[in-house]
């Protein structure tokens, strides 16, 4: 089994329910509030752990309240993380969903998105095949540290997902990025504005052209659009879901790809199962899936995908 390492942080979710986000100066009740473990890099280290696939989640935890909510989740799954724990406050991400399932995110930012070489240093990586990482801490103060890491292990392929800020990466570090050769994990709005190219299909080759890698776009219920490292190009069908919220379908999407790749299925088998993860992610509340849905789930990966 290969294993990967996961970078990135870990947050509390508070999720707010509304009918619709409010305009300024509005006064609106919203339906409910509640918290959920969240954060990019959990939600996909969350499904490796639910997968049971081997992984490391390198993953900075503060201090407060919303530090404590986090390193108590994590120890009660049994995720540990080399990185030791932060003084400085975690922060949070305010999720406002509305009535049709789309979220609004407002995020709080702590020391959960920092990295710092040093932290890696008890790390045999040479035990690593992939790396996932984030848009959300290559943009961060610290994220040139984090590119100079990748420059540093060019034996480990990368895993990256730009995210809706992926544009607003500074300082020349999202060309160095790709300059890596990542696989990049995207959805449609992303693939165009990392582009510049409106097309799906032309999106998609600007980017091949630039990375000289896999790259795979998310396409909501109508699946995902894959183009292999080779030029191989091909859309596998989503799985009809009644969304609730998409908060962490992207993620765990991701998640599923590596998981699966971990244990040597094809990509497009990966790709198969991670959709079908993401639609269940969407219909229901938050991030991530209990142990016991996703276990059941994961029994319909090996049937054909007409008695999935």
């Amino acid at each position: 089994m290969k294993s990967v390492l996961v970078i990135g942080s870990t947050c509390v979710d508070v999720i707010i329910n509304l009918k619709r986000l409010p305009k300024t100066g509005e006064d609106l009740h919203p339906e409910s509030q509640s918290l959920a473990m969240g954060g990019c890099a959990y939600n996909v280290a969350n499904i490796l752990r639910q997968a049971g696939a081997s992984f490391t989640f390198a993953t900075p935890v503060g201090s407060g309240i919303y530090g404590d909510y986090v390193a108590a989740h994590l120890a009660a799954a049994g995720i540990s993380t080399p990185i030791p724990r932060q003084q400085e406050e975690n922060g949070c991400c305010y999720c406002l969903v509305e009535e049709s399932g789309e979220r609004t995110f407002l995020s709080c930012h702590g020391p959960e998105y920092s990295f710092h070489k040093e932290w890696m240093k008890g790390l045999d990586l040479h035990r690593y095949s992939m790396v996932y990482i984030c848009g959300l801490e290559v943009e961060a103060p610290t994220g040139g540290e984090l590119v100079e890491f990748l420059e540093e292990n060019r034996q480990l392929e990368i895993y990256f997902a730009p995210g809706p800020r992926g544009v607003h990466i500074p300082d020349g570090r999202l060309e160095r990025v790709l300059a890596l050769s990542p696989v990049l994990h995207i959805n449609r709005q992303e693939a165009a504005e990392l582009s510049g190219r409106e097309g799906l299909r032309e999106a998609v080759e600007a980017l091949h052209a630039i990375t000289g890698n896999t790259v795979i776009v998310t396409l909501g219920d109508e699946g995902a659009f894959c183009m292999e490292k080779d030029g191989a190009a091909y859309r596998i069908p989503g799985v009809p879901a009644q969304v609730v919220d998409t908060i962490g379908a992207g993620d765990s999407h991701i998640g599923q790809i590596l998981a699966s790749l971990s244990s040597h299925t094809t990509l497009k088998e990966a790709i198969r199962s991670a959709n079908a993860v993401a639609s269940r992610v969407v219909a229901g509340k938050g991030a991530s899936l209990s142990d016991d849905e996703y276990l059941a789930l994961k029994k319909t990966f090996s049937l054909p995908p007409n008695e999935a």
